[in-house]
């Protein structure tokens, strides 16, 4: 098997097994425990990682919220709609955010935009890469404030039912605005599992990673080694690596609840496993080869075939226990992708 090929990491997934929807109670979906040691395999329940968390270990969690980033606009005098989905803000003066637009060929250069009834206006700046634009917007009121009035929870296109309540689609523990999309393996935690937990003695830590083109950009390349992720916005705070290498020398695991925590700590570690504080951009890929500076323990949820998301599993969990927990996974009838069941990897 080439590890470096894309089809490696194809799984037939019966379309009926896609989530549509989340459950009532957040914690009441199914887990999916493997022991990377002993080969251990459990299923059970998502409340079941507590007997699997141990005094000591740390929990870091990505506190960053999803913004209603899915927009609609038409050009000034023109009557067709075109759909904006918001990426991430560029540095620098103004408010500057790449998008990705449909149809694209109505977003040109120069383009003005009028949104929501004139409550925002945008000038199309850029063509960056992959055709996503640079807008420039304004807006009399704060931007995001008038993002939450008119935009919509900017859903994977797998998932085809309207979302009841946008809050379900944030963890519970949102806290910064600016992702394109939830960190999903957070959506399984309740108020009460985390308090049960910190009184477990089990350590909590944030880091931020704002979801962008970088999580959910589809694989194009044959050869993982030439696909490029795009960069997106991390942070580490100083009191959180202090905390979280304290967690670490004195022998606590380090257990990062998805994939985005888990590649802002992998890019913040240095080679010796120490943590720093970090406030920047990554473009961190990590699939078969790769080695792991920090983490101990990863809970994520069950991903796209071909995606770097399932790469990043398979290199922390071994390409063949990857491929055969998916197996079992779709022979028991688990829930996949966004509002799917849960992994916990150790």
């Amino acid at each position: 098997m080439d590890l470096m090929n894309l089809s490696s990491y194809w799984y037939n997934l019966p379309e009926e097994l896609i989530a549509q929807t989340p459950l009532a109670d957040r914690s009441s979906s199914r887990l999916l425990a493997f022991d990377r040691q002993s080969g251990k395999v459990h299923h059970g329940v998502f409340t079941d990682i507590e007997g699997f968390l141990r005094p000591g270990d740390c929990l870091v969690i990505n506190d960053t919220k999803v913004i209603p980033a899915r927009l609609w606009a038409h050009r000034a005098g023109k009557d067709e709609e075109i759909e904006i989905v918001l990426l991430s803000q560029e540095a620098g003066e103004g408010v500057v955010w790449k998008c990705l637009t449909r149809p694209g060929k109505k977003t040109k250069v120069g383009t003005e935009l009028i949104l929501g009834d004139g409550l925002i206006k945008g000038s199309v700046t850029d063509i960056a890469e992959e055709g996503t634009r640079l807008i420039s917007f304004s807006c009399e009121r704060p931007f995001l404030e008038a993002v939450e009035e008119i935009g919509a929870m900017p859903l994977p296109p797998y998932i085809k039912e309207k979302l009841a309540d946008k809050d379900r689609y944030q963890t519970v523990y949102a806290n910064e605005k600016g992702s394109a999309a939830a960190p999903t393996a957070g959506l399984h935690f309740t108020p009460e599992l985390l308090e049960s937990l910190k009184a477990k003695g089990v350590h909590i830590e944030k880091v931020l990673l704002h979801v962008g083109l970088g999580t959910f950009r589809p694989v194009k390349e044959k050869d993982l080694r030439n696909h490029k992720m795009h960069s997106e916005y991390i942070r580490v705070s100083a009191e959180s690596a202090a905390r979280i290498n304290e967690v670490k020398a004195a022998g606590g695991r380090i257990i990062a609840v998805g994939t985005t925590s888990c590649r802002t700590l992998e890019s913040a570690a240095d080679e010796n496993g120490v943590l720093h504080a970090y406030d920047g951009q990554t473009d961190i890929f990590l699939y078969p080869g790769k080695k792991f500076k920090l983490i101990d323990g990863l809970i994520t949820n069950f991903h796209l075939p071909e995606s770097t998301l399932i790469m990043l599993v398979s290199a922390f969990a071994g390409y063949e226990n990857t491929m055969e927990l998916y197996r079992q996974a779709v022979e028991q009838r688990y829930r996949f992708f966004s509002f799917g069941d849960a992994m916990f990897i150790c």
